[in-house]
């Protein structure tokens, strides 16, 4: 059974987005890609418009690309995916979130119940 914290909110492309406006990807994701070996993030500064394709996640599987749950402008992204891009596995809700936003209007989100139930 996969991971679905009820603070987030989620999309029905598989990425989260937290109140303080981190991104990453599902418990559910990660484990549909298997090993993550790599990680493209978007530029800081970049401004994105809900459900646009942001980040590439690669895995030995294949390569996903990752959408926006929300608009606004990229103000961090997370470093230590550079280096150690299995955090999106290890710890999709903390270590190994992608990037965060200063949102200025969210995406079609659902809540964590939601998600699961659309995911069973």
């Amino acid at each position: 059974m996969t991971n679905t914290p009820s603070d987030l909110k989620y999309a029905a492309s598989h990425e989260w987005l937290s109140a303080d406006g981190t991104v990453g990807i599902t418990d559910f994701a990660q484990e549909q890609l298997g090993d993550v070996v790599y990680v493209e993030l978007p530029e800081v500064g970049r401004v994105i418009e809900a459900g646009e394709t942001i980040a590439v996640v690669e895995s030995v599987k294949t390569a996903s690309d990752i959408y926006a749950p929300a608009s606004g402008t990229v103000v961090a992204v997370n470093e230590d995916l550079s280096g150690t891009p299995e955090l999106v596995n290890s710890a999709p809700y903390e270590g190994g979130w992608l990037f965060k936003l200063d949102v200025t209007g969210e995406g079609d989100l659902m809540d964590a119940d939601a998600y699961t139930s659309a995911n069973n």
